[in-house]
C-alpha cells in the first residue's frame, strides 16, 4: 500500500517536465543538496497527483504521510553510551537470526557474487558497510568457509565497539572475515581496499536521500562494480511487524527503534530516483523480495551522459 507506484510514476514524469531529470551536479556536497531537494519535491508532487486521482490513491498517500518520519533511531543518538548501543545491536542480531533472515539475504546477493566470480576468475570481493553486530557478514563468511560461495567478505562499521565485537565473533567461530572501522558516509578507508560489491543491508533508511546518493557515488569512485542495498519493504505489514518482533527482545528502546525504522523505509521509486541522480541517468534498479526492497545497481557501465566523477 505504501509503494504508491501509480501516483509516484506520474509525479516523477511531472517533475521531469518541470526540470531536467536527472539534474546535473558537480560536487558531492551539491549532489547531496540536489537529491534532498528533489526528494522533497517528489513527495509534494506525488501528494498533488494523489489528490487529483482521488479515492484509494489519496487514502494511500495520506496514510504514507501519517506514517513517514524523519526521527532518529535511539541507537543513532550520539548521547547513548557505547555499551547500550552494543546491547541493542546484539539484540537486533538475535532478532534477525530468530527470523532466519540471512539465508534469504544471501540468496538475493548470490547471483551477483557468482556472476562477478565467473567474470574475474577469482572470488568476488564484498565490503559490507554499517555491519552492526555483523550477522550478515558472518553468515556469508560461513558459506565461504563451507566452499558454498565464491567470495571474500569484509565487514565494517563506524562504531569501534561494534567492530571489536564482530572481530571477536569471527575469531571465536573461526570464520574468514575481518571487520574494519569505516564511515559509510565518508568512505574513509585506505585506497588499497579493493572490492567488487559494496553492500548496505538493513541500513539505507538510516541515511538521508542525499547521503545515500553520496554513498553510491563513493562506491563507484572506489572501483566497485555493484552497489547492493537491502532494506525493509515500505508497507503497513512491516510498520506493524518490525516493532512487534523487536518487542520479543525485551528492550523497549529497540521496539521503538523498530517502529521508527519501518516508518523511514524508502519505497522502490524513491530509491530509483536517488540512484538515477547519483548515476546521472534514469534508472529502474529496484525489486521486491519479501520482506526486502533491493537496490541492485551496476556502477561501472559506460554512459556519456553521466555526470558522476
Amino acid at each position: 500500500m505504501l509503494q504508491l507506484k501509480t501516483a509516484g510514476s506520474i509525479a516523477l514524469d511531472n517533475l521531469g517536465e518541470k526540470l531536467s531529470f536527472p539534474p546535473r551536479w558537480e560536487t558531492q556536497e551539491e549532489l547531496e543538496d540536489i537529491v534532498n531537494r528533489c526528494h522533497r519535491a517528489f513527495l509534494d508532487e506525488r501528494f498533488n497527483v494523489s489528490k487529483q486521482l482521488g479515492g484509494l490513491f489519496l487514502v494511500a498517500e495520506l496514510t504514507d504521510r501519517a506514517i513517514r518520519t524523519g526521527e532518529q533511531e535511539h541507537m543513532d543518538n550520539p548521547s547513548m553510551s557505547s555499551a547500550k548501543k552494543l546491547e541493542m545491536i546484539v539484540a537486533l542480531e538475535r532478532m534477525n537470526a530468530m527470523m532466519r533472515l540471512y539465508p534469504g539475504y544471501i540468496s538475493v546477493i548470490e547471483p551477483s557474487i557468482r556472476t562477478i566470480a565467473r567474470q574475474k576468475h577469482r572470488p568476488a570481493r564484498i565490503l559490507e558497510l554499517a555491519s552492526g553486530a555483523g550477522g550478515l557478514a558472518l553468515a556469508i563468511a560461513k558459506k565461504v568457509k563451507q566452499h558454498e560461495l565464491p567470495a571474500e567478505i569484509t565487514g565494517s562499521d563506524i562504531v569501534p565497539e561494534y567492530v571489536d565485537y564482530c572481530n571477536e565473533q569471527a575469531e571465536e567461530k573461526s570464520l574468514p572475515v575481518q571487520f574494519k572501522t569505516i564511515n559509510a558516509f565518508g568512505m574513509d578507508f585506505h585506497e588499497g581496499c579493493e572490492c567488487d560489491i559494496i553492500l548496505l543491508a538493513q541500513s539505507m533508511h538510516h541515511f538521508s536521500p542525499g547521503q545515500l546518493a553520496r554513498i553510491i557515488v563513493q562506491s563507484r569512485m572506489h572501483g566497485a562494480q555493484t552497489f547492493m542495498g537491502l532494506d525493509g519493504h515500505r508497507g503497513i505489514d512491516l510498520v506493524a511487524g518490525v516493532p512487534l518482533t523487536a518487542m520479543l527482545q525485551g528492550i523497549p528502546l529497540l521496539a521503538l527503534d523498530g517502529l521508527t525504522s519501518a516508518r523511514k523505509f524508502y519505497s522502490e521509486i524513491e530509491l530509483d530516483m536517488i540512484a538515477s541522480i547519483a548515476m546521472g541517468r534514469k534508472l529502474e534498479c529496484t525489486f521486491f523480495s519479501w520482506p526486502l526492497t533491493v537496490l541492485d545497481l551496476p556502477l561501472q557501465e559506460k554512459n556519456p551522459s553521466s555526470n558522476t566523477p
